[in-house]
C-alpha cells in the first residue's frame, strides 16, 4: 500500500469518527452551554495529544505559532457555527448542510490561484444549493430555521479550513500545528464562555464520556491524521473523502435517536452528495495538471 492509499484510509477512517460527532455534540450542548463544552473539548484534545507527541511538541516555533493561529481561528468558526446549528437543528441536516464545504474547497481553490472554474463546477454548486434547499425547507419555508443558516456558514470555514492545512501543513511539523490548533481553539472558545456564558463541569458521567470521546478520538486522533494524510494527498481529495461524513451521521441519527428525513429531505440529500462526487471530476485538471478522463 502506498503512501497515498494510507492517507486515503486514514481519511476514511476519520470520516467514520467524524459521522457520530453530530449526534454526540447535539447530546453534549442540551446539557451544558455551547462555547463552555467547545473550551472543554479541545483543551482535552490539547492535553491528551501534548501527552502523546511531547517530544515532538520540542519543535514547536514561532513559525507553527503563526500558521497554528491562522488555521486555528478559522477551525473556530468552523466549530462555532456548526455547534450553534445543532442547538436549531437535527444532526443529519447539519451533516448533509456540512458537507457543502466539499463544494465550496474547488471554488475557493479557483479564487485563490486567480483560475477561473470549470462550468461543471458552476453546475454542481447549484445543484448543491438546490439541494440544501430541499432539505432544509421540509416542504414549506417555515422549515428553514437559524440552525441550518448557521450551519451553511460553518461549511464556508470548513471549505477554507481544508485549503488552509493543505497550505501550511508542509511548512512545519504536521503533529505540533494540528495540536496548536487545539490550543487556539480551546483558548478562543474559553475567552468566548467567560463573557457570554455561565461556565459548568460537565454535569453527568455519560457526558464525560461523551466528551473525552469527542476530544481523543474525534479531535486530537482525528485532526491528527488528517494533518498528517494531507502531506500525502490533495485539499480536494480530502474533500471527496469526507463526502461520506454526511452519510454515516444520518446512519447514526437514525439509528441512535430515530432521525429520519422526510421525502424531499432525502432527495435534498443525495443532490447535495451527487454534487460532491461531481466536483472531484471537475476538479481533477486543477489537481493533475491534466483534463479528467
Amino acid at each position: 500500500m502506498n503512501r497515498q492509499l494510507k492517507a486515503d484510509f486514514s481519511l476514511f477512517l476519520v470520516t467514520l469518527a467524524w459521522g457520530s460527532t453530530f449526534i454526540l455534540t447535539k447530546y453534549a450542548i442540551d446539557r451544558m452551554p455551547m462555547y463552555n463544552f467547545l473550551a472543554i473539548r479541545f483543551a482535552l484534545a490539547f492535553l491528551v495529544s501534548s501527552a502523546v507527541f511531547y517530544k515532538r511538541m520540542m519543535k514547536f516555533n514561532k513559525e507553527v505559532l503563526k500558521y497554528g493561529i491562522i488555521i486555528g481561528i478559522m477551525m473556530f468558526f468552523l466549530y462555532a457555527f456548526q455547534t450553534a446549528g445543532l442547538l436549531y437543528t437535527t444532526a443529519s441536516k447539519s451533516a448533509f448542510i456540512t458537507g457543502m464545504n466539499v463544494i465550496l474547497v474547488p471554488i475557493f481553490s479557483s479564487i485563490i490561484i486567480k483560475r477561473r472554474p470549470e462550468r461543471k463546477v458552476a453546475y454542481c454548486t447549484v445543484l448543491a444549493f438546490i439541494g440544501v434547499g430541499l432539505l432544509s425547507l421540509n416542504g414549506s419555508v417555515d422549515g428553514i430555521n437559524m440552525g441550518d443558516v448557521l450551519t451553511l456558514i460553518s461549511a464556508f470555514a470548513g471549505a477554507m479550513f481544508i485549503i488552509l492545512v493543505g497550505k501550511y501543513t508542509v511548512k512545519v511539523d504536521s503533529v505540533v500545528l494540528a495540536i496548536t490548533q487545539f490550543a487556539v481553539v480551546s483558548i478562543t472558545c474559553a475567552i468566548v464562555s467567560l463573557i457570554f456564558e455561565t461556565s459548568v463541569m460537565p454535569p453527568t458521567a455519560l457526558v464525560w464520556v461523551d466528551l473525552l470521546f469527542l476530544s481523543i478520538v474525534c479531535t486530537a486522533g482525528a485532526f491528527i491524521v488528517q494533518n498528517l494524510a494531507q502531506k500525502f494527498t490533495s485539499p480536494t481529495h480530502v474533500a471527496l473523502i469526507f463526502t461520506g461524513e454526511p452519510v454515516f451521521a444520518a446512519l447514526f441519527g437514525y439509528v441512535f435517536v430515530g432521525e429520519i428525513l422526510s421525502t424531499q429531505g432525502i432527495i435534498g440529500a443525495v443532490m447535495i452528495v451527487s454534487s460532491m462526487l461531481l466536483m472531484e471530476i471537475d476538479v481533477k485538471s486543477i489537481i493533475y495538471g491534466k483534463k479528467a478522463g
